[in-house]
């Protein structure tokens, strides 16, 4: 039992760390933050620090990491009540909701800007992130074509036009700062334009 707490007390204390270190790197980018300014906004001395994380870069990339755990949000598997149509717009809704957010914005910037200095940052993002979020939707539409509802000769390649076409007229507008946060109606609306589009490429026929 005590071991139990221990580690649960040490998850939460490393989770806690990350929380501080996101709003640091958030604030100040990575060169600017320092282990000194995260170990001072904790309470703690940088020794501490170092008993989770070697270096900045292990705890940045830790960072990076822990953007992409929210996947099971977005793409969660169709319940029997749903059509395709339906899966499908849920899954744009909820992608737009969050990947278009001030905040997660302001995260892919940060780590964009540091893969031009450490390429293997952008790919634990990419392969953690976006790629995996590929990979899901792709099982989706599997299933989908298994149930005679699409016709595709690349899972993936239709999961990238799916997804393509969901982010495509927002997403440039958005990571660059140049319109605000899309309301309901607009991230309903765009959903259902990609679900339609996608469905009468993919669709099968009669």
């Amino acid at each position: 039992m005590q071991l139990t707490k221990t580690k649960l007390d040490r998850d939460a204390r490393r989770e806690l760390i990350l929380d501080v270190a996101q709003g640091v790197f958030l604030e100040e980018g990575f060169a600017n933050a320092s282990m000194s300014t995260i170990a001072a906004r904790l309470g703690g001395s940088k020794g501490t620090l170092y008993n989770y994380f070697k270096s900045k870069d292990e705890l940045f990339n830790a960072y990076v990491e822990r953007r992409c755990l929210w996947q099971d949000e977005i793409f969660a598997m169709p319940t029997d009540e749903e059509t395709p149509e339906q899966t499908l717009r849920r899954i744009g809704r909820a992608y737009l909701t969050r990947v278009l957010t001030d905040f997660n914005l302001r995260n892919f910037r940060l780590i964009a800007a540091e893969a031009e200095r450490s390429p293997e940052i952008g790919q634990t993002f990419y392969e953690a992130g976006p790629l995996k979020g590929i990979e899901r939707v792709a099982e989706l539409l599997t299933d989908m074509a298994a149930g005679g509802h699409l016709e595709f000769d690349d899972p993936l390649e239709a999961a990238h036009q799916f997804l393509g076409l969901v982010q495509n007229r927002y997403f440039k507008a958005r990571l660059c700062n140049a319109i605000p946060e899309l309301t309901k109606k607009q991230i309903e609306d765009e959903a259902a334009l990609a679900t339609r589009t996608f469905l009468r490429a993919f669709g099968k026929r009669a």
